[in-house]
């Protein structure tokens, strides 16, 4: 039976509500965000009390990632035939159940098989969330909408090792996960209450070989791309999962460009603006921008020699630095437009990654959180930018498929720069004959990081003039 969605509820979305739906699924993400990286710093402490090495307790993370990968490419169908706001519903209640599950695990199988269920409400979160906001917000209000739910991407990152620390040490690691549990019954009240329901008219079958292709293809590329940080792993798996990944996805997209109802529209990819916000300048330009986060706290533990908690202190500059720049954006974005603004403010994001490198622990301490305060201000930017320009020319009917194209693109990105990172600290230490990493080796990661940055950030030029306008409000001149 067909079913006529809610367009009353979409057709004048005012601001107030257009804030209250961005502002509900931050809360979500914010607690998605932070369980992915707050788990790192307690894996020691998980091991000993599971009775198995810290290492083993890795696959923990590992099976997270390929649930997200394999369940990610089904989340646009599944909120059309059954409702966003229902599916959304879901994922929350399925994070937090798994959530407490974690808590409260005896052993490794138990904690492996929540991690899984985890991934599974994860995976349906992210692009489910973005399709509630992009189909209650109208263009003009999509900038604000898309300020409030990036902010968790920028601080979680920033601050989930910190606080996932100061649990481990002073609580129990058990504390990680049960903070998820006030954030999800809260998240699960205000969606319930406050955002509208809406289904599609007329649901598409599901496309079985579209989402066996897609989703084997981003969970052979993910988990490849997650190899590349553990070197002692073996480095022919890790390429064969790469290449795997990169040919079933090459296959994935022959296969959606023909199939009658394809699991994803590809024709977002033939707009300019989610093109290159998405795909190409700016999957790699996420990479730089997702390389810092990784690369910062290694610099002062390892390179300056820092206790966790004073480095997490020096990165409390980066993140104040992302918070700061959000009552910048908008009245920015609406001056200068949104390819001056990538442009210009790529270059500065660039450029404070690279001076990174240059710092030391002689390096006077108000300098280093100048410079920190600096770069994460442009990420700020930079990536609210990307992420508002993404969505800007996106039909009503390509929205679903667009969201779920960019969830997984992010993915790609996040991997793929902690890899990079990782991989070019490994190839400076190897170079160098040495047993471990030094000061020199952050050098040159945050150097060719930057570099990559810096490049990318030439290539927003293509965009025309007025790209964004009717979003941003920005008007260029003759």
């Amino acid at each position: 039976m067909n079913v006529t969605p809610k367009k009353e509820a979409f057709s004048k979305p005012d601001a107030a509500n257009v804030r209250r739906v961005a502002l509900i699924v931050a809360i979500a993400f914010f607690m998605q965000f932070l369980d992915s990286t707050i788990i790192s710093t307690s894996l020691p402490q998980m091991g000993q009390s599971f009775g198995v090495p810290a290492v083993a307790m890795s696959i923990g993370i590992t099976v997270y990632m390929l649930t997200m990968a394999v369940f990610v490419p089904l989340s646009g169908w599944l909120a059309d035939r059954y409702g966003a706001r229902n599916i959304f519903l879901v994922a929350i209640a399925m994070f937090t159940l798994a959530s407490l599950a974690c808590g409260f695990s005896q052993n490794l199988t138990e904690f492996v098989a929540a991690r899984a269920v985890q991934g599974l409400g994860s995976a349906l979160m992210t692009p489910v969330g973005r399709i509630l906001v992009l189909r209650n917000a109208s263009k003009s209000e999509l900038l604000n909408a898309t300020a409030l739910i990036t902010w968790p991407a920028l601080f979680a990152p920033v601050i989930g090792p910190v606080l996932g620390g100061f649990i481990t040490t002073y609580l129990s690691w058990h504390w990680n996960f049960f903070i998820n549990i006030p954030l999800g019954l809260a998240g699960l009240a205000l969606v319930a209450r406050f955002i509208p329901g809406d289904r599609e008219a007329d649901p598409k079958p599901l496309d079985w070989p579209g989402f066996f292709l897609t989703s084997l293809g981003l969970a052979l590329l993910l988990y490849g791309l997650e190899r590349i940080a553990h070197p002692e792993d073996g480095i022919l798996p890790t390429l064969l999962l790469i290449a795997g990944g990169i040919v079933i996805g090459w296959l994935a997209v022959r296969h959606l460009a023909v199939a009658r109802h394809p699991l994803l529209d590809l024709s977002p990819f033939k707009v300019l603006t989610f093109a290159i916000s998405t795909l190409a300048a700016g999957t790699i330009f996420r990479v730089a921008i997702n390389a810092t986060p990784f690369l910062l706290p290694l610099l002062f533990q390892v390179g300056f020699g820092l206790s966790p908690v004073d480095a997490g202190m020096m990165i409390l500059a980066y993140f104040l630095g992302n918070l700061g720049m959000k009552v910048v954006t908008t009245p920015t974005l609406r001056r200068f437009g949104f390819r001056s603004v990538m442009v210009v403010n790529g270059v500065i994001a660039s450029a404070s990654i690279m001076a990174c490198g240059a710092v030391s622990p002689q390096t006077p301490q108000p300098l280093v959180l100048a410079l920190l305060l600096i770069a994460g201000l442009s990420r700020s930017m930079q990536f609210t930018a990307l992420n508002t320009l993404a969505f800007a020319d996106i039909a009503a009917e390509q929205r679903s498929s667009a969201a779920t194209l960019s969830s997984m693109l992010q993915q790609v990105a996040m991997l793929f720069g902690v890899a990079v990172a990782a991989a070019i600290l490994n190839l400076s230490q190897i170079a160098r004959a040495q047993p471990a990493l030094d000061l020199v080796d952050f050098r040159i990661a945050f150097l060719v990081i930057g570099a990559i940055g810096l490049v990318t950030s030439f290539r927003f030029m293509v965009l025309p003039r007025h790209a964004g306008a009717e979003v941003s409000g920005h008007s260029p001149r003759n």
